[in-house]
């Protein structure tokens, strides 16, 4: 199988800070902000979503690798915007490039590798 899925590609997700995605409740802090874990699932979500209409029929991506500093907290009811950039493609495997802001500026920025996967195959390895 050959990817085509063009070095360039963007993606954008956004999402309003609500009570679950704080680090009191992921467990990953005391207090009432945006939680690091929750920013990196959406910067992973924005990465997915980016490259899903260049995928055959039956195939996905997953998350290898994430380098990313979470530099400023949000709180609850604060916009929170992701964008991402493939800067790579190496066969099966994506290089992004992330930036997550809320209404204040940058909260985060860093570097995010997904492998595209033939999914029943993958799970079939399970």
């Amino acid at each position: 199988m050959e990817i085509q899925i063009p070095a360039g590609v963007k993606g954008r997700e956004e999402l309003v800070v609500a009570f679950e995605d704080t680090a009191a409740k992921y467990g990953s802090g005391l207090v009432e902000v945006y939680a690091t874990p929750a920013m990196v699932a959406l910067m992973e979500k924005t990465c997915l979503n980016s490259v899903l209409p260049y995928l055959p029929e039956g195939h996905g991506t997953v998350g290898v690798k994430v380098d990313i500093v979470h530099s400023k907290a949000t709180p609850v009811g604060m916009k929170v915007t992701c964008e991402s950039t493939l800067l790579e493609v190496d066969r099966r495997r994506l290089v992004f490039e992330l930036l997550a802001f809320d209404e204040k500026g940058e909260i985060g920025r860093g570097r995010h590798e997904r492998f595209v996967i033939n999914t029943q195959k993958f799970m079939e390895k399970l």
